[in-house]
């Protein structure tokens, strides 16, 4: 099995588990990404079973527009049964890497607001400790060499991503070589420094579930 073919699996799994759940008033809290995307196209599927979605990026409002499903200001949203998004890392604890795709502020929002969080991903993404993936770390603009000197001070190497700005208005510094032993205590440690918005550690509020694509087929993984 293909990756692709490992990301419509586990895109299609999550539909399946979320849709016995689904009422006539259900709000699903939705990610970003290509694994998100192919959760949307098969979210689709069963629209008319759910009211409407709130979207954790602008390009993921979008898709789901495109396919004729409603999308909420998370404002307007007073609970949420769900939020389904993928990683770019996962540790056996369900403690996450997100924000390769630089949604990490928004994603962070949507899944503190959900009741639970399923996380998709293809096996590719499993991994005994956090780090191997870069770390985003967005920032202020203005506070972007300050907070580069201290992520440096943390023994990574912080990385200007040329060229994005997150739907915030903000830039992303990716935090390279930084082994993450202790993820909870990292998060609140980053999130503390000065003209940080966040960083893409969810592990706070990690995954409640993990549906992972294998060449076998799709693994279920609970907290």
């Amino acid at each position: 099995m293909t990756q692709e073919k490992m990301k419509l699996a586990v895109a299609q799994a999550a539909v399946d588990y979320i849709k016995p759940r689904l009422r006539d008033d259900s709000i699903v809290g939705v990610g970003t990404g290509s694994t998100a995307n192919c959760f949307i196209d098969a979210l689709a599927q069963v629209k008319d079973r759910f009211a409407a979605a709130v979207a954790s990026s602008e390009a993921t409002a979008e898709r789901l527009r495109g396919h004729g499903i409603e999308v909420l200001d998370l404002n307007s949203v007073s609970q949420m049964e769900f939020y389904v998004d993928g990683a770019d890392e996962f540790d056996p604890y369900m403690n996450l890497i997100k924000g390769g795709g630089g949604a990490l502020t928004r994603e962070k929002i949507v899944a503190a607001v959900a009741k639970e969080f399923v996380c998709i991903v293809d096996q590719s993404k499993q991994v005994d400790l956090l780090g191997a993936f870069p770390l985003p770390v967005e920032v202020i603009p203005m506070a972007r060499s300050y907070v580069g000197r201290q992520l440096a001070a943390l023994g990574g190497q912080p990385v200007y991503r040329e060229g994005c700005v997150t739907d915030n208005g903000n830039v992303i510094l990716d935090l390279h070589d930084l082994e993450i032993l202790d993820p909870k205590a990292l998060e609140v440690q980053l999130n503390n420094i000065v003209g940080v918005v966040t960083n893409g550690l969810f592990a706070c509020r990690g995954a409640d579930l993990v549906l992972m694509g294998t060449p076998d087929g799709v693994q279920t993984l609970k907290r």
